[in-house]
C-alpha cells in the first residue's frame, strides 16, 4: 500500500511516479541540501544512494548485498511504481539498478527470497497495462484515502523479470508481503475475508490462514530477526461513528490511514498487543537486530501531519527516543541481516524538490 504516497502529500509534499533512468549520485545540480543532522548519533558513514524521482520501501537481500524497492518518476515516463534492484556499493561510488516486474500497471512492496535469487511483489498488471486511477478525493471531504485496488495480487519473479509464481489469487486487494527469516512463511495483507488483515502463508504448500480478527486496518508487518515475533500497523476504529465511516469507505476499496499504531504479536498472530499510543501515523515498523527493540515512523509530534520521523521504543512501550530529524519525510527503516547498516527513505537533501531518496549508513548504538 502507498503509504509513502500518502504522508508526503498530508505534509503538502507532492509525490509523483517515474520509470527507470539511470541517475548518477554525482549529477545532483540541486542546490545542496542536509545530508546528515546533528543529532542523528546512531548514523554513521551515511550514504545517499538514489538521486531523483521517488523511491521508497528499500528493502535488504538475506544476504545484505542487494536492495530491492519501488521508484517512480513521471519525468522519466514510467507513470507509477515499479520495482528495481541493485547491488549496494562501496562507500562513494554509484548505486546501479535495474528494473525486475513488468512495467505494466502499479506495484509495491518487494521482497528478496531466502534464496538471493528471486523478489516477491504486488502488481496491479493483470488488471491492465496502465496505472490504476486515483481515487478522487474531493469526494470524501479531501482528506486523504488509500485506494485498495482489487487488480493487486502477490508474484514472484526473478532477476531477470521474468514472473515463475503467482502467489495470490483473490479477488480483492493483496499485498504488503514481507518473510520470515527462514524464507519459509509470507506474510500479506489482504481484504479477502471483508476486512483489512494479516494472512500467513507457507510458500512451499501455498497453505495460509488469517492471524487479524479486528475491525481495522492491518498492514505492513515484519517478522522480527529470531523469527519469533511479528510487527505491524493498524488502525482500530475507536467509536460507532468512526467504524461506520470505515467501512463505508472499504465497502469502496478504500482505506484513510492517518490514525494508525504499532502492533506486535507472537509469530502465529497470538497473544497480539498494541505497543505504541501516540496518536496520529504511526507506521513502517521494524525489529532492530536484537529482535527486542523496535524502530518505526511517526508524525506524533507535530499536529500539522509533518514531519515524519523515525524512533525506537521498548516493546512495553517505554524508552521512545527520536532517531532521525529531517524536516519532511524519513520511513521505511530496515537494518541489514548482520545488524551492521540501517536503510531508510527520506525528503532530505533534494534541493528543495519533492523528490525521496533511499539512505544507508552504519549503524551506532549509543
Amino acid at each position: 500500500m502507498k503509504i509513502w504516497l500518502l504522508f508526503p502529500l498530508l505534509a503538502g509534499i507532492v509525490i509523483t511516479a517515474f520509470k527507470y533512468k539511470p541517475l548518477s549520485p554525482v549529477a545532483s545540480s540541486l542546490p545542496a541540501d542536509t545530508l546528515q543532522y546533528p543529532e542523528e548519533k546512531h548514523f554513521r558513514n551515511l550514504q545517499q544512494l538514489t538521486f531523483g524521482g521517488d523511491n521508497a520501501e528499500a528493502y535488504f537481500s538475506f544476504d545484505g548485498q542487494w536492495l530491492v524497492f519501488q521508484r517512480t518518476s513521471a519525468k522519466d515516463g514510467l507513470p507509477c511504481d515499479q520495482i528495481f534492484v541493485g547491488k549496494i556499493p562501496a562507500p562513494g561510488a554509484p548505486f546501479q539498478y535495474k528494473m525486475v516486474s513488468t512495467g505494466k500497471g502499479r506495484t509495491t512492496c518487494g521482497f528478496f527470497t531466502k534464496d538471493g535469487k528471486h523478489v516477491i511483489y504486488a502488481s496491479t498488471h493483470l488488471g491492465g497495462d496502465s496505472c490504476p486511477p486515483l481515487p478522487d478525493r474531493s469526494k470524501y471531504g479531501n482528506k486523504y484515502i488509500w485506494p485498495l485496488y482489487s487488480s493487486y495480487d502477490i508474484f514472484m519473479a526473478d532477476l531477470n523479470g521474468k514472473i515463475v509464481k503467482q502467489l495470490t489469487h483473490s479477488k480483492g486487494y493483496d499485498a504488503e508481503a514481507t518473510l520470515s527469516p527462514d524464507g519459509k512463511k509470507m506474510i500479506y495483507t489482504s481484504v479477502k475475508d471483508g476486512d483489512i488483515d494479516l494472512y500467513l502463508m507457507n510458500l512451499q504448500t501455498g497453505k495460509e490462514k488469517r492471524i487479524t480478527n479486528t475491525p481495522g486496518y492491518d498492514g505492513g508487518a515484519w517478522f522480527s530477526p529470531d523469527g519469533k515475533k511479528i510487527i505491524w500497523r493498524a488502525s482500530r476504529p475507536q467509536t460507532p461513528e468512526a467504524l461506520q465511516s470505515y467501512k463505508e469507505l472499504l465497502a469502496e476499496n478504500l482505506v484513510a490511514p492517518t490514525q494508525m499504531e504499532v502492533f506486535i504479536a507472537d509469530a502465529d498472530g497470538s497473544n497480539a498487543q498494541q505497543v505504541t499510543h501516540l496518536g496520529q501515523a504511526n507506521w513502517a515498523p521494524a525489529f532492530l537486530p536484537d529482535s527486542k527493540r523496535i524502530i518505526f515512523a511517526s508524525n506524533h509530534e507535530y499536529k500539522r501531519g509533518f514531519p515524519f520521523n523515525l524512533y525506537i521504543m521498548q516493546p512495553d512501550g517505554s524508552g521512545l527516543q527520536k532517531i532521525s530529524r529531517d524536516k519532511g519525510f524519513d520511513a521505511f527503516p530496515m537494518f541489514s541481516p548482520n545488524g551492521k547498516k540501517i536503510v531508510f527513505c527520506s525528503n532530505r537533501n533534494n534541493g528543495g524538490t519533492h523528490d525521496t531518496n533511499i539512505f544507508i549508513a552504519d549503524w551506532v548504538e549509543e
